[in-house]
C-alpha cells in the first residue's frame, strides 16, 4: 500500500545568516508566485524588510505582516494572522506562509506560548493544502529553541541546506502538553473571589484596578472583555466561581482567573468563529486583544492569565 502524503506542510528553516535567511525564504516566495499560489510573509520587522528588498517589485502581491506586531501574543498568530490568511484565500489553491514566531528577544514568558503555538499549528491545519515555513536564527536563539523546532516540526532544512529531511524527534503533541507548566506564583494585587451574582462586580473590580496602574481609553476596554469572558467561563464551564487577581509585573498589567475547571481542547481560543456561531468565542477575544496569553490547565483546574501594555 502506497502512503498518502499529508497535504500540509511544517517545515522549519535553520539559518545562521542573512544569506542563509534570503536563500530559504526568497525563492519559496517566487515558486509560490510563479505557480500562482498566495503567499503571505509573517516575520519580525528587520527579516520582512529584507525580504521586501530582495523581491522588490516582485513583492507586490504578497501579503507582508510585521509578526512582532500581529503575533505578539502567540496565541492570536493561528487564527488572527495564519487562518486568517488562508481562510480568505479561493478554494482549490495551495497557500504557502512564512511564519516566524519566534526570534532573539523572546521573554522566558513568552517563549513557552510559542512552543505551543507551533506544536498546535499542525492540528489546526491537518488536511489543508498548506505550506507553513518557520525560519528559525541558529546563531541568536538558545539550542533548546532549536530543539524544541525538531518536535513542533515534521521536517526541517539544516541551516545552508535547500531541502528539508524528515524530524525524527517530531511530536508535537508531547511538546505541548509539556509547556503545560504551572504559571509562576502571582505578584501581590488585587484579589476578588466571584460567582455568578458578583460577575458584575469582578468586571468593575477589574477596570478600576486596571487604571489605577496605567491603562487608558481602548486598553482598559480591553481589561473589561478580557475579565468578563473569562469570569463568565469560570462560572459556566469552572464550577461556578473562581478567582480574579490584577497586578502589574515588568511593565505589564496582568490580569488572571483562576478556577476549578479543566480545558480539555488544546484548540480552544485558536479556531476563527464561523458567522454563523453562537458562544465558544471567549477565549478567543481574549487572545485577538490581549498582548500575551498564558494558560495552564491541570487535574486541580485552570489559569488563565493575560498580559497589557498600558
Amino acid at each position: 500500500m502506497t502512503a498518502v502524503a499529508e497535504p500540509f506542510a511544517h517545515p522549519a528553516l535553520f539559518y545562521a545568516d542573512e544569506r542563509e535567511y534570503l536563500a530559504g525564504t526568497v525563492p519559496f516566495v517566487r515558486d509560490a508566485l510563479a505557480a500562482g499560489e498566495p503567499v503571505a510573509v509573517a516575520v519580525p520587522g528587520e527579516n520582512l524588510r529584507l525580504i521586501q528588498d530582495e523581491l522588490g517589485a516582485d513583492g507586490a502581491s504578497v501579503r507582508f505582516l510585521d509578526m512582532r506586531e500581529a503575533g505578539r501574543n502567540p496565541g492570536r498568530i493561528i487564527p488572527g494572522v495564519l487562518r486568517a490568511f488562508a481562510d480568505a484565500q479561493p478554494p482549490g489553491r495551495r497557500v504557502r506562509i512564512i511564519g516566524e514566531p519566534i526570534w532573539a528577544g523572546r521573554s522566558a514568558t513568552e517563549y513557552p506560548a510559542c512552543v505551543q503555538h507551533e506544536a498546535l499549528i499542525n492540528a489546526a491545519f491537518q488536511g489543508r493544502e498548506v505550506t507553513i515555513l518557520c525560519p528559525y536564527d541558529t546563531v541568536r536563539l538558545d539550542e533548546q529553541v532549536l530543539t524544541d523546532a525538531y518536535a513542533t516540526h515534521p521536517t526541517v532544512i539544516p541551516a545552508g541546506a535547500t531541502h528539508g529531511q524528515s524530524s525524527v524527534a517530531y511530536a508535537p503533541e508531547a511538546v505541548a502538553a509539556r509547556y503545560n507548566e504551572p504559571l509562576p506564583a502571582a505578584l501581590d494585587g488585587l484579589s476578588f473571589d466571584f460567582r455568578a451574582e458578583t460577575l458584575s462586580d469582578a468586571r468593575h473590580i477589574a477596570t478600576a484596578e486596571g487604571a489605577r496602574l496605567g491603562l487608558t481609553g481602548v486598553r482598559l476596554e480591553d481589561l473589561a472583555l478580557i475579565t468578563a469572558e473569562l469570569t463568565t467561563n469560570s462560572v459556566v464551564h469552572g464550577g461556578g466561581w473562581g478567582r480574579l487577581r490584577v497586578w502589574t509585573e515588568d511593565g505589564y498589567v496582568v490580569c488572571e482567573v483562576r478556577d476549578k475547571g479543566r480545558l480539555t481542547d488544546p484548540m480552544a481560543g485558536r479556531r476563527p468563529a464561523s458567522r454563523d456561531q453562537r458562544g465558544g468565542r471567549g477565549l478567543l477575544l481574549v487572545n485577538l486583544v490581549s498582548d500575551l496569553v498564558r494558560l495552564h490547565t491541570g487535574e486541580d483546574g485552570t489559569t488563565v492569565r493575560c498580559y497589557l501594555t498600558p
